[in-house]
């Protein structure tokens, strides 16, 4: 496997985003006793303590991180939104718009700081600094929409991103690669009249949000077919996963061409995870990754950008990452995951005729609108 240098961002402030004594996805009270919600910043630090423990650490390069600016941040969000998030944050803390996001105070110089992050390893790779990079943000963004913070996320971390490599760096073409286990309904709002950006994305069908994510959904007037959706059945495990990948979004991407691939990294789609009922291993994260990198290499000289998303286990989030992180840098730990024993040989993983269907139907979608 060949050697590839690799950006990394992660700072322990994004561990002290609060987001309260939940229920999972309930607020405490009643009959719910308090306990913690299932954004948490467990499986993000324990993922950060895997990489330095297996010594991923030193086969990374380290990239400086600062907060986003207004400026960059209203690029894509409205000023309502963002003034909202400020000034809550600034009190007790409060709510990203959907009832369901909490934050505590300071939420907002750390959200910036996560959109920074997501940033600088664009940046770094546009540049040439790095060949890809992996941000290990935190709060995650892909549910952000321009006008409100959903599901957890307050601002869009790859929008922003890529907003800035459009305005700074002079890019045109863009690309996102969703396979967090909910729709990345976001991206799809933000850019839905933009032909410029492809966004796909691969997650459980009508999970959340619930109404969103159709394969009817192609994009708006003049940018039909810049919109890819993957609504894969419930149960599908690493089969599916690279089916969808190879079938969908390779020819898509190839057709498109895009200048650089931005990657939202979520977890989710893990065989442990409380939010999803799919069964993805680490290893289906690592061969995602590697067939990511593969496809990247031919359109877009190797560019690719991961920023993480959501991920809800915080025992089996660190080796799905650290295995997508040995695709990414080439580098072979040889850290073994608890959970292979359990879940490696599952029945899960074969691509399943009513998988295909699904997949083939989203390709069928994008060959007649020229992708």
């Amino acid at each position: 496997m060949s050697t590839r240098t690799t950006g990394y961002v992660w700072n322990e402030r994004y561990a002290w985003h609060d987001t309260g004594r939940g229920v999972g996805i309930a607020p405490a009270g009643g009959f719910n006793q308090p306990y913690q919600t299932f954004e948490s910043a467990e499986s993000k630090s324990r993922l950060a303590a895997l990489v330095e423990v297996s010594g991923m650490i030193d086969q990374l390069t380290r990239l400086p991180v600062h907060e986003a600016s207004d400026e960059q941040l209203l690029r894509v969000h409205t000023a309502e939104h963002v003034e909202s998030i400020r000034v809550q944050s600034a009190g007790r803390g409060g709510d990203g718009g959907d009832g369901f996001t909490p934050f505590g105070p300071g939420s907002f110089e750390i959200a910036k700081l996560a959109a920074g992050g997501t940033i600088a390893a664009a940046a770094a790779v546009w540049r040439g600094d790095v060949d890809n990079a992996y941000a290990l943000v935190r709060p995650p963004g892909h549910h952000a929409r321009r006008e409100m913070g959903m599901g957890y996320c307050l601002f869009s971390n790859v929008c922003v991103a890529i907003e800035e490599l459009r305005a700074v760096h002079g890019v045109e073409r863009v690309a996102i690669i969703d396979y967090d286990v909910h729709h990345g309904n976001g991206a799809q709002q933000i850019f839905w009249d933009d032909p410029n950006v492809l966004a796909i994305s691969l997650h459980q069908d009508r999970l959340f949000p619930q109404d969103t994510g159709g394969l009817d959904e192609v994009g708006g007037p003049g940018a039909e077919g810049a919109n890819i959706n993957i609504p894969l059945p419930a149960g599908s495990g690493n089969g599916a996963y690279l089916a969808a990948i190879e079938s969908v979004a390779g020819p898509a991407l190839r057709a498109f061409k895009p200048q650089i691939i931005m990657v939202s990294s979520g977890f989710d789609p893990g065989a442990v995870d409380p939010l999803g009922c799919m069964s993805v291993t680490s290893g289906g994260f690592k061969a995602m990754a590697q067939a990511i990198l593969a496809i990247a290499d031919e359109v877009c000289e190797g560019k690719v950008v991961f920023s993480h998303e959501g991920g809800y286990s915080p025992v089996h989030v660190p080796f799905c990452g650290l295995a997508v992180l040995e695709a990414l840098t080439g580098h072979e730990t040889g850290v073994e995951d608890p959970f292979g024993m359990s879940f490696d040989d599952s029945p899960a993983h074969p691509l399943k005729p009513w998988q295909d269907e699904v997949i083939q139907l989203a390709a069928g979608i994008g060959a007649r609108l020229g992708l």
